[in-house]
């Protein structure tokens, strides 16, 4: 391997040891051996091992760190754990078409096509990190329409059936009252945002597959800047001044991606499989689509990060027409189709890829 400069606060003796007595000039050759340095990218700053020797773990560590926790005698190391989907508590109703908002753990489903008593269901099903349990029912049921906002303050607006295609609803956390109506009634139309400061983008009304957009205050609705791309069936993540569109359908699956400023839509970058009817959650720079129609229904998750998406572990059940909430690192999916009349409860929690500590062991 040849020579190398003391460039930290030790040096190496003959017998693999630290000497702190000597902190210039070369390590020998003879001194350095490869092996003994493979995988070793920084040097602890007290004098002595290359493990540290600490009280508490630190926080936060970067993965390939290793440490020696000394209250509690355990060997640890920080390692990159890799993103997954997981089985959640199951809704009490299979549904598809529904109404997303909140977060992986105050999660909210409301309105979609029961398939069990064939209707467009009103039904509204809360979320607690593990089961879902009753709320409040829409004044109007519906399917195929846009939700957003939090668990105790989400919006519902959009869907199938005139007026309805119109309608707009608040949910206070227990009960649902009517809002301000959309200028363009539609269903398949896509939102985000806050129940104050909404956006609602795309669709497909009476007219035709459209590229209006239209903003929301509270109270009513005015109309933003059009999409660059008509379509329905839409992906979507982000606030009113920084929203995110992708995927979709004019007749043939899309993956173009939009990014709303809050007055225009510019491009942004495309996903890898084209598909309509997915499920969006997160932000215009950290976000993430999942499920969709391809044609054929799909699992695949993708994460965009403001710039490109990449692919991330796929859903264990493949649906479209689903529901979706949270965040790139903690999202949910829930309800949706997996063939033109099944139609599931199955609720999926997605955990991102992070570092998190574990303790080395021989087993």
């Amino acid at each position: 391997m040849g020579t190398i400069k003391r460039n930290f606060s030790n040096n190496v003796t003959p017998t693999g040891k630290f000497d702190s007595a000597d902190l210039t000039g070369t390590i020998p050759a003879t001194n350095v051996a490869d092996a003994s340095l493979t995988n070793i990218t920084s040097v602890p700053a007290t004098i002595g091992d290359f493990v540290q020797k600490v009280a508490s773990d630190p926080s936060p560590a970067s993965a390939g760190d290793v440490w020696y926790n000394t209250t509690s005698n355990a060997l640890k190391a920080a390692v990159l754990q890799a993103a997954a989907w997981a089985s959640g508590g199951n809704l009490s109703t299979a549904r598809t078409g529904v109404g997303g908002a909140g977060t992986q753990t105050l999660g909210l489903c409301f309105g979609g096509f029961d398939g069990n008593l064939g209707i467009e269901s009103n039904a509204t099903e809360e979320y607690n990190g593990t089961s879902w349990g009753p709320g409040g029912n829409m004044g109007t049921g519906r399917f195929l329409f846009a939700g957003c906002g939090t668990q105790t303050a989400a919006l519902g607006f959009g869907g199938y059936g005139v007026p309805k295609n119109a309608l707009t609803e608040e949910y206070n956390g227990s009960a649902w009252t009517a809002g301000g109506n959309l200028n363009t009634g539609r269903p398949s139309i896509e939102g985000c945002g806050t129940q104050t400061a909404a956006l609602g983008f795309g669709g497909y009304p009476p007219g035709g597959i459209t590229n209006a957009t239209e903003e929301y205050d509270g109270s009513a609705w005015t109309s933003g800047g059009n999409l660059g791309t008509a379509r329905y069936e839409i992906g979507g993540a982000g606030i009113q001044t920084a929203g995110l569109a992708f995927g979709g359908s004019t007749g043939a699956r899309l993956t173009a991606t939009e990014e709303y400023d809050g007055s225009a839509w510019t491009t942004g970058g495309s996903l890898n499989t084209a598909r309509s009817a997915l499920g969006g959650a997160g932000t215009q720079t950290a976000s993430i689509g999942f499920g969709g129609s391809a044609p054929v229904r799909v699992a695949t998750t993708e994460l965009y990060n403001g710039i490109s998406w990449s692919t991330a572990a796929s859903m264990a059940t493949a649906r479209d027409s689903l529901g979706g909430a949270g965040t790139q690192t903690a999202g949910l999916g829930f309800a949706g189709a997996t063939a033109p009349s099944t139609f599931v409860a199955a609720t999926e929690e997605f955990t991102g890829a992070a570092v998190v500590t574990q303790t080395v062991t021989t087993s």
